[in-house]
């Protein structure tokens, strides 16, 4: 099998503003397996850069392998080291599996894709104004929206909910100190608010248990604090869900592996994505059916993306009867 990559420089439509700070383009790797395609989306707030993709991705040797099927054997032999790297060969190689059966992932992992939630917009970090106008302009049948400043985050939330009545979730990129975070969530519930992303810093454990014994609040999902395993297990108990990016945990595999473990005990999951292509994204799709929430918007915010996967209808995810991923060239722009 032969293992190739390219840069895939993702232009955003808006400026892409968070806790963490702002961007306007994503430099992610497009990843080939043979026939199959995946996607590496460097995960920053874990130290991930394009750079360190592609080092990784030098050092891996797939020629002994001759069949995508073993998947078992080459995953669990890749080196250690960059999940989104790791992500990005493990996508390839679904793609290559479900191209060379026939059939596209979700058939081939027994699920029913008229059971995918529906997808949550984001709405980036901005002024209130900004933040309202973008919500009143969008048709989404749900939003996702960007916190992170205490100061300003009370009057983002009153001029949203003056401009639409759709169900909102908050993401604060771990942007919230413990004190600010006990004062916001019971005002986000009033406004029904359905679930809160990260509220505090990675590790803030301790943090989380006092939120979590607030008794008015939505409820609490850690985000960034989950890359692997061992992080949903440290959660339990501090949380009622965990998000699982493709990106963070390593792929496709990785991600079944989380998913049963989550719902192991007893917590849910949203699959979310970074700011992605098609490839990456519809690969998550795939999985969707399997979550109880879903945040899978990456197409929805890019200019050029090289692919046409995953279809979008009001908030509804479509995935194709195409093998493997189900992907296509997107159609060419005219000069």
């Amino acid at each position: 099998m032969q293992l190739s990559w390219q840069p895939l420089p993702l232009q955003l439509i808006h400026p892409f503003r968070i806790a963490h700070g702002t961007s306007s383009v994503r430099h992610n790797v497009l990843v080939r397996v043979d026939d199959g395609l995946g996607e590496a989306a460097a995960v920053h707030y874990h130290g991930e850069t394009p750079e360190r993709i592609v080092e990784y991705l030098r050092g891996v040797d797939l020629s002994e392998y001759s069949d995508p099927a073993q998947l078992e054997d080459i995953v669990s032999g890749l080196p250690v080291g960059s999940a989104a790297a790791r992500a990005g060969i493990d996508i390839a190689l679904y793609d290559a599996w479900g191209r060379a059966l026939g059939q596209p992932l979700y058939r081939l992992f027994g699920l029913n894709p008229q059971r995918i939630p529906l997808t949550s917009f984001t709405i980036p970090l901005g002024s209130a104004e900004e933040m309202a106008e973008r919500a009143r302009t969008t048709d989404a049948p749900m939003l996702k929206i960007k916190l992170g400043s205490e100061a300003e985050d009370r009057a983002r939330i009153a001029a949203l909910r003056s401009v639409t009545s759709v169900p909102l979730r908050v993401d604060a990129n771990g942007g919230w100190t413990l004190a600010g975070a006990e004062a916001l969530l019971p005002e986000l519930a009033e406004h029904g608010v359905e679930l809160v992303e990260q509220p505090l810093p990675v590790g803030d454990l301790e943090g989380l248990r006092r939120l979590f014994q607030l008794r008015s609040r939505p409820p609490l999902f850690a985000d960034e604090s989950i890359k692997s395993a061992a992080d949903i297990l440290a959660h339990q108990g501090l949380v009622e869900g965990v998000v699982i990016k493709l990106a963070k945990c390593g792929g496709i595999r990785a991600a079944l592996e989380q998913i049963t473990l989550a719902h192991s005990l007893g917590l849910e999951v949203m699959l979310g994505c970074m700011i992605e292509s098609s490839v990456a994204v519809t690969a998550a799709a795939h999985l969707a059916a399997l979550c109880q929430y879903v945040d899978l918007d990456g197409p929805l915010l890019i200019r050029n993306d090289p692919f046409q996967g995953v279809a979008y209808e009001r908030g509804r995810l479509r995935l194709s009867t195409r093998p493997g991923l189900g992907l296509l060239p997107a159609p060419s722009t005219p000069e």
